[in-house]
């Protein structure tokens, strides 16, 4: 499964496949229109693999879909809520406001967030990580988490995946090219053969003036 898009000032991408071997993977992505500039980005891991995992990622994508413009912290309770009795699942969600040239990330599991930023002499290096704390929305959700801003510049790479990415090599690819040619380098090198896997990349071209 390979998607590219562009939402405002975003280019963004996707890649994944189920692990070798089953016909429906249980880590999901969304993008998502949350008014005005802001986009809000996810990825979602239901825990395991097969069937039931994948039920447990697309019920919080559903939630995702009818509420993107509720606070990250919200969203992950509404997600909490809607996958009890489920496998549960690992959620990192990111809220990029264009307009005001920043983003909001906030985790549950083992889902990786990381901003790639250039320099001026073009060369690239992580300008931050997500916070993700432990648990599984929909089994154990920790209390008071709480969504951490920081600022974008123009050209910056957002990289979430799966633990099926071997979370060692997300920077590897760089910010050069288009986004879906790094997605799909980073899921054809890096991918675990041992579990499903999504890489979702986006990258903010800033604000025309």
């Amino acid at each position: 499964m390979r998607e590219q898009g562009r939402s405002g000032a975003v280019d963004w991408a996707v890649a994944g496949r189920p692990m070798p071997g089953q016909s429906v993977s249980g880590d999901d992505w969304a993008v998502l229109d949350a008014g005005g500039d802001v986009v809000l980005l996810g990825v979602i891991d239901g825990l395991g693999h097969g069937a039931d995992a994948a039920a447990a990622a697309h019920r919080a994508h559903q939630v995702l879909s009818c509420n993107p413009t509720e606070p990250l912290d919200e969203l992950i309770t509404l997600c909490h809520r809607a996958l009890l009795g489920t496998r549960g699942a690992a959620i990192t969600l990111v809220r990029l406001d264009v307009a005001a040239g920043s983003l909001s990330w906030l985790g549950v599991g083992n889902v990786a967030a990381i901003l790639i930023g250039v320099s001026a002499t073009g060369s690239a290096a992580p300008r931050a990580s997500g916070l993700s704390v432990g648990g599984i929305v929909g089994y154990r959700l920790p209390p008071g988490q709480q969504p951490a801003t920081v600022p974008l510049e123009v050209g910056d790479l957002l990289v979430l995946a799966s633990d099926g990415i071997a979370d060692r090599h997300l920077t590897e690819s760089g910010v050069a090219g288009p986004v879906d040619r790094i997605a799909g380098d980073l899921l054809d090198r890096y991918a675990k053969a041992s579990d499903d896997a999504v890489v979702l990349l986006a990258r903010y071209r800033g604000v025309r003036r």
